[in-house]
C-alpha cells in the first residue's frame, strides 16, 4: 500500500481528517493507475514564501509556484510541495473550489514523481487525461 505523509507548514488552510483521507486516496488511486501499489509519498503544504525559496534553490526560478515535485525512487516515490496560497488564488481565478484545485495539483504532482512530464503537447495531453480520470473517479468536479 502507498504510504502518505502530510506535513502542514502553512496557516491558510486547516488540514483535518477528511482532507488527509482525501489526499491519501488521491495518492493511492493515482499510483494504482500507474501500476504502483507500494512506496511512500510525502506532501508538504506551504505558503508562497516557502515554495518561492525552494523554487529558487532547486530550479533557479525566483518566484512562487503552485507545486514542486521531486521524484526519488522505488520505496520513497517522492516529495510533493504545494503552495496553499497559490492554490487559493488559482481556484478563484479558474472559478472552482479550493478542494478541486488542491486535488488537481496533488494528482499532477503524483504523476510527476511517477515519471510524467509535460514538455510537449502529447505528454501534456496524456497527463491531463489521467488527472481528469482520477478527479472523475472521486467525483471531484468543477463547481
Amino acid at each position: 500500500m502507498i504510504k502518505v505523509e502530510i506535513n502542514n507548514m502553512q496557516q491558510k488552510l486547516k488540514v483535518d481528517k477528511e482532507l488527509r483521507e482525501l489526499f491519501e486516496t488521491i495518492c493511492r488511486n493515482t499510483a494504482r493507475l500507474e501500476g504502483f501499489d507500494h512506496g511512500e509519498i510525502s506532501i508538504a503544504l506551504v505558503d508562497n514564501e516557502e515554495i518561492r525559496g525552494l523554487n529558487k534553490k532547486y530550479r533557479d526560478v525566483d518566484e512562487a509556484t503552485d507545486i514542486l515535485s521531486f521524484p526519488l525512487g522505488d520505496e520513497i516515490l517522492g516529495d510533493i510541495i504545494i503552495s496553499v496560497e497559490r492554490a487559493v488564488s488559482q481556484a478563484e481565478e479558474y472559478g472552482h473550489s479550493l478542494k478541486r484545485e488542491l486535488c488537481y495539483l496533488l494528482i499532477h504532482g503524483v504523476l510527476h514523481i511517477l515519471g510524467y512530464d509535460h514538455k510537449n503537447t502529447g505528454e501534456k495531453d496524456e497527463m491531463r487525461k489521467k488527472e481528469e480520470r482520477v478527479l472523475g473517479e472521486l467525483n471531484i468536479i468543477r463547481d
